[in-house]
């Protein structure tokens, strides 16, 4: 066998070995597990950075107010709104002397006390490199965060991938290799090496100043993670969005599905209908009942 496909299959193997779980927005998870948290309990969670503060003036726009208990800034209700992390972006350079930008990211290990901000490195190597699935508006890129005194070192010349523009879900892998510097930065650095001391991973959208779009990242995990493809995101969030309402003894779906059944606690189907919107439950007894239709599975209570 080739030392190349061999190469490939030890590769693909650790990646999928790695602790570091898949995230999909469409399952309403709202952190990622990245296997690697560093004590601090801090690791995973959704941040947002952008040009102000070297003058730019760009912003994103979010399609739900923000928060959850324990945070304002907390983009759980985002996930929930657009099964991913979405909004609007809209570029100006403001007294920048380069293309302005957004960014969206995670801390791959967070800090290493629950009372520090400061996110320490971990060693990725393990990942193989990432999966995505997304949308945007322009053309984007995955960078590799390596920390304040790292990203310095390197005159903040940051290895990254290029994500092509995608009006749809779109599908992409890229081994940590093909992570590269733009080559105008002090300091050198391989994607590889960059790995084994990764500090966050960056979506970030740079343009000319006045472009303006929408984005959606819905999907991430490691090399061999199992990013699901436009197909299988549009099925989650179809199901997702599917809800039961029960209005007196009307049980409405809010679209027409193709089977739906009405389940007492023991187990036994008292009602079924197939191609409805909605279901009259008149004469169903009084009690708890679980109501299963297109992946749905929702408890109501008949009255």
């Amino acid at each position: 066998m080739k030392k190349s496909i061999l190469a490939a299959s030890a590769l693909m193997a650790a990646a999928s070995a790695f602790a570091f779980d898949t995230w999909v927005g469409a399952d309403a998870v709202y952190r990622i597990d990245t296997g690697l948290d560093a004590g601090g309990d801090k690791s995973g969670y959704w941040f947002t950075y952008g040009d102000d503060a070297d003058g730019g003036a760009s912003k994103v726009t979010w399609p739900t107010a923000l928060g959850n208990e324990y945070s304002t800034d907390a983009l759980d209700p985002v996930i929930d709104e657009c099964g991913g992390v979405c909004g609007t972006f809209s570029l100006d350079k403001g007294t920048l002397t380069y293309n302005p930008f957004v960014g969206i990211g995670f801390n791959i290990a967070g800090s290493d006390d629950a009372d520090s901000d400061v996110m320490v490195s971990a060693d990725a190597t393990a990942m193989g490199g990432i999966c995505i699935t997304y949308s945007v508006d322009a053309a984007a890129s995955l960078e590799m965060g390596l920390g304040d005194a790292g990203d310095k070192e390197i005159g903040y010349d940051n290895p990254f991938v290029s994500l092509p523009k995608a009006s749809s879900a779109t599908m992409k892998t890229f081994e940590w290799a093909k992570f590269k510097q733009a080559g105008w930065g002090s300091g050198k650095i391989s994607g590889a090496e960059a790995a084994a001391k990764l500090v966050a991973l960056k979506f970030k959208i740079q343009a000319a100043s006045g472009t303006t779009g929408a984005f959606n990242i819905m999907a991430f995990g490691a090399l061999a993670g199992n990013c699901p493809d436009g197909t299988a995101i549009g099925a989650k969030a179809a199901q997702a969005s599917l809800k039961a309402q029960l209005s007196g003894r009307t049980l409405s779906f809010g679209k027409t599905v193709a089977k739906a059944e009405v389940i007492n606690l023991q187990g036994q189907v008292v009602m079924a209908a197939s191609s409805v919107s909605s279901m009259d439950l008149s004469k169903v007894q009084a009690g708890v009942y679980m109501v299963r239709a297109e992946g749905l599975s929702q408890q109501i209570m008949v009255k």
